[in-house]
C-alpha cells in the first residue's frame, strides 16, 4: 500500500510537470523577441568607458555610466507622462471629471519614479571619492547640467526662467545649441503644468460670487471669528500673557487681511513670492478646506501629488548636492561651474513650482469658521461642461485615450 501511494504521488507530479510544459514558444515562429522588442543590443552596448578607450579601464566608470543612463531613461518616462497630462488640460478634456482620475494616476506615477530616482543615489554612493577620482578626468567637459531632458522636465512642470540660478553668470540655455536650444525655447513657450493647473483651479465650482461665494463667506467668517477672539482676550485680566496673545492675534489678523487683498497678492506675484493667480489661490484653498467632500476628494489628491513632485525634486537636488560634495569637495564641476556651491544654490524655493500649495497651511482656521456647505443646496456638477456651453462636448471630453 505505501508503494502504491508513492506511485500515485509520482504520477501526480508528472502530470503537473507536463501541464507546466504545455505552452507554445511563439518566438520560434519568427515573432518579435524580448531582446528585439526592448532593443537590448543598443542599450547593452551603449556603455563606452572612456578610460578603456585610453587603455586604462577603470571598473567604477561602468557604474557611473549605467546609473546616469538609467536617470535619463526615467527622465524620458516622466516627460512622457507629463506631456500626456498637459495634453488632457490643453484640450480641455480635464473638464470631464472622468479624466481627472487619469491625470491623478499619471501624476502619482511621476512621484513614484522620482522616489526611485532619489533612492538611486544610494547605488552611486557605493563608489568612493577616490574611485571617482580615478576616471573623473575622462569626463572632460561633460556635466549633468547638460542634461537636456532634465531642463525640459523643469520647463514643462513650470520652473520659472526668471527664478533660475544663473550658470556661470549665463542663461541656462547658452549651454545648448541647435535643435536642443530650439527644443528648450519651445518648452518655455508652451503652457506649463503650473499654468494649466492655475486655469483649472480658477474654475473651481463654488467660487462664483452669485453662487456659493466661498471667498466672500470665508472672509466674513474669519473677520467675525477674529472679532470674537479679540473681544474674549480683552475681557481677560491684565497680565503679560494677555498682551502676548493680543500681539499674536494682531499678527494673524494682518496676515489674513493680506490674504483677502487682491492688490497685495498681485504685488507678491510680481516679486515671484507667489506663483498662482488670486482666483486660483481661492480655488486651491477651497479644495483644501472641503477635501472630505466627495466632489473635492480627487482634486485634493491631485494637489497633494503636485506638492509631492516638488518635495521629491528638492530631495533629488539635495541628494545630488551631498553626493557631489562628497565626491569632489569644493572643486569646480567638469562643466565649468563652481560645483558644490552652484548646486547648493538650487536647493531652495526658487525651484519649487507649487510653493503656493505648501503655503495653504498658513491659512488654516478653526473648522467652525469654514463656510457650511449644504450638499442639498449647492450641488457642484462633476462634469463641468454640462453647465457651461463653452466646454467641449461630452463625447470629445471622453475621447482622450493617450
Amino acid at each position: 500500500m505505501p508503494d502504491l501511494l508513492v506511485f500515485k504521488a509520482k504520477s501526480s507530479d508528472i502530470d503537473e510537470e507536463d501541464g507546466a510544459q504545455q505552452g507554445i514558444n511563439n518566438a520560434s515562429k519568427g515573432e518579435i523577441s524580448y531582446r528585439d522588442y526592448l532593443q537590448l543590443d543598443k542599450i547593452n552596448n551603449a556603455q563606452v568607458l572612456q578610460s578603456e578607450l585610453r587603455g586604462k579601464k577603470i571598473h567604477d566608470e561602468h557604474l557611473f555610466i549605467v546609473t546616469h543612463q538609467a536617470y535619463e531613461l526615467w527622465f524620458k518616462q516622466i516627460i512622457w507622462e507629463l506631456d500626456s497630462v498637459r495634453k488632457v488640460f490643453i484640450h480641455n478634456h480635464v473638464r470631464d471629471e472622468r479624466n481627472m482620475l487619469k491625470v491623478v494616476s499619471r501624476i502619482h506615477r511621476i512621484t513614484m519614479i522620482f522616489k526611485l530616482l532619489v533612492d538611486q543615489f544610494a547605488v552611486l554612493e557605493t563608489m568612493t571619492a577616490l574611485d571617482f577620482f580615478d576616471f573623473r578626468e575622462y569626463l572632460s567637459s561633460a556635466s549633468g547640467f547638460q542634461s537636456l531632458q532634465f531642463r525640459l522636465l523643469e520647463n514643462k512642470i513650470g520652473v520659472s526662467e526668471n527664478l533660475r540660478v544663473p550658470y556661470n553668470r549665463c542663461h541656462y540655455r547658452d549651454n545648448f545649441h541647435g535643435q536642443e536650444s530650439e527644443g528648450l525655447l519651445r518648452s518655455e513657450q508652451e503652457p506649463t503644468l503650473l499654468q494649466l493647473v492655475e486655469q483649472w483651479l480658477e474654475r473651481t465650482p463654488g467660487l462664483e460670487k452669485d453662487g456659493f461665494n466661498f471667498w466672500g463667506k470665508l472672509q466674513a467668517n474669519i473677520e467675525e471669528g477674529f472679532k470674537l477672539e479679540k473681544h474674549k482676550l480683552e475681557k481677560m485680566p491684565d497680565c503679560e500673557t494677555k498682551q502676548d496673545m493680543l500681539d499674536d492675534l494682531k499678527k494673524q489678523i494682518e496676515m489674513f487681511t493680506s490674504l483677502f487683498d487682491s492688490k497685495r497678492h498681485d504685488h507678491l506675484l510680481s516679486k515671484g513670492d507667489r506663483r498662482l493667480s488670486y482666483m486660483a489661490l481661492q480655488g486651491a484653498l477651497m479644495i483644501y478646506f472641503y477635501r472630505e467632500e466627495p466632489r473635492f476628494q480627487v482634486p485634493f489628491q491631485f494637489l497633494t501629488y503636485l506638492m509631492e513632485i516638488d518635495v521629491l525634486m528638492t530631495k533629488w537636488r539635495y541628494n545630488h548636492v551631498c553626493m557631489v560634495h562628497r565626491m569632489i569637495g569644493n572643486k569646480a564641476g567638469t562643466g565649468g561651474s563652481s560645483g558644490y556651491h552652484y548646486l547648493r544654490s538650487t536647493v531652495s524655493d526658487r525651484y519649487k513650482v507649487f510653493v503656493d500649495l505648501f503655503n495653504l497651511a498658513t491659512f488654516l482656521v478653526p473648522r467652525v469658521w469654514i463656510p457650511k456647505l449644504n450638499p442639498s443646496v449647492y450641488k457642484f456638477t462633476y462634469t463641468a461642461e454640462c453647465s457651461d456651453s463653452s466646454y467641449s462636448s461630452c463625447g470629445s471630453c471622453s475621447s482622450e485615450e493617450d
